[in-house]
């Protein structure tokens, strides 16, 4: 019974940490073109959902890209309740 337990906490633990790591995707990944910044397109390849209002918030010096600073406030995931 308890290799059971232990077995599924181990199984649950790697499951959680793909899960971040699929949830703030890096952004040398998401920067395709490798321009260094991220545009619009290349954000909503990993961030479908995402809207040209968020995106345009999200570029705080609005060269209608983000830079990895910017990008990053788009990729952190929001807390769990």
């Amino acid at each position: 019974m308890k290799k059971m337990i232990l077995s599924s906490l181990v199984v649950l633990g790697l499951s959680t940490a793909a899960f971040a790591q699929a949830a703030a995707p890096d952004f040398a990944t998401v920067d395709a073109d490798a321009s260094g910044g991220v545009s619009l397109a290349e954000a909503q390849v990993v961030l479908p959902d995402l809207t040209e209002e968020a995106f345009t918030a999200a570029d705080i010096d609005a060269n209608g890209e983000l830079s990895a600073e910017e990008f990053a406030t788009l990729a952190v995931p929001a807390p769990a309740m």
